[in-house]
């Protein structure tokens, strides 16, 4: 990957009255990335978003698009990005072809570069339909359509699988994952699906109550997250109080289940022989690495619904008359 950088930002701040809405925060986006910026409702994803694309001025700090300032090349930088904040424009009563013919001529683009794009979203068999027939999925992809218009060397989007169904997420899934290699285009995305930024992302920024809590590749979040071992006891309380007392990490996860920080096998059949050991029956036990979900919400202090990880079965004992 490309050592030059898409956006880089430099103690990038805005105020609304007395709210920081974002906090001096150093956004560092590779060129050829996906990077996925993450963050609870009213974090400042879309504030941030804004100042990046010029819309509304930071109070502190600057942006710079490919190593250039945008507040001294504002017009040059922005031509050379792509974006779809929130749901696109359209006209309905067009055809998905004459939405962007529109555009083209706004940009004295090419009749080729419709073309272009339409392949690019799979769109090219619906392109003579008005819009008005589209699924929400395909009024996705020809807003995409229409921000790859220009061809962009760099496009943000926020929130792109709104209200799509699941399939509308997969399909726009697969987009964002092949556009950099295939059009060399680096995406910046906001987005509160963290399972979906998980599956295209190379690098992940997080950010909470206006502050960058996290910045890197998908690899170094990981790093930083041990193993965990979940169970499902019958006496969770007494379980925690006995783990607590012989030196492990312990939270509730609700009901019957408990979280412990650990590694590895040998650290679950251990946990597992202390509560029995003790008089706890253990019906259940996994040893998790955890995910994106987890990891953002250790980052985030838990302000976001946590979606139950993916688990590695490691065996259980399961107590007399368990269901």
């Amino acid at each position: 990957m490309s050592s030059k950088t898409a956006i880089t930002t430099f103690g990038l701040t805005r105020r609304f009255g007395r709210l920081t809405a974002v906090d001096n925060i150093d956004l560092d986006v590779p060129q050829g990335s996906v990077y996925g910026f993450l963050g609870p409702n009213g974090a400042g994803k879309t504030t941030t978003i804004r100042m990046l694309l010029g819309l509304i001025r930071p109070h502190l700090g600057e942006v710079r698009l490919f190593d250039e300032r945008l507040c001294e090349q504002r017009r040059a930088l922005l031509g050379r990005v792509g974006a779809m904040v929130e749901s696109p424009s359209l006209y309905p009563n067009l055809t998905g072809r004459e939405n962007l013919e529109v555009t083209r001529r706004l940009i004295r683009g090419t009749q080729a570069q419709i073309g272009h794009v339409l392949h690019v979203v799979h769109l090219e068999d619906a392109a003579d339909r008005p819009v008005a027939g589209y699924s929400a999925g395909m009024k996705q992809r020809l807003g995409l359509a229409l921000a790859l218009l220009r061809q962009p060397e760099l496009l943000i989007l926020d929130e792109p699988t709104n209200g799509l169904d699941p399939a509308g997420i997969q399909e726009m899934r697969e987009l964002i994952r092949r556009l950099p290699a295939d059009y060399n285009v680096t995406v910046f995305l906001s987005s509160h699906l963290l399972a979906e930024v998980e599956q295209v992302a190379t690098h992940i920024g997080i950010i909470q109550e206006g502050r960058l809590r996290f910045q890197g590749t998908q690899d170094a979040l990981h790093a930083q997250m041990e193993e965990q071992v979940v169970l499902g006891v019958d006496q969770p309380e007494k379980a925690k109080a006995l783990l607590e007392r012989a030196g492990w990490t312990v939270s509730r996860n609700g009901g019957h289940r408990i979280t412990i920080a650990a590694t590895g096998r040998s650290d679950a059949a251990m946990i597992n022989a202390q509560l029995v050991g003790g008089g706890v029956n253990v019906y259940h036990l996994q040893l998790e690495q955890p995910t994106l979900e987890d990891m953002f919400m250790t980052l985030t202090n838990g302000t976001q619904e946590k979606i139950q990880p993916k688990a590695h079965y490691v065996g259980a004992t399961r107590a007399e008359g368990a269901n």
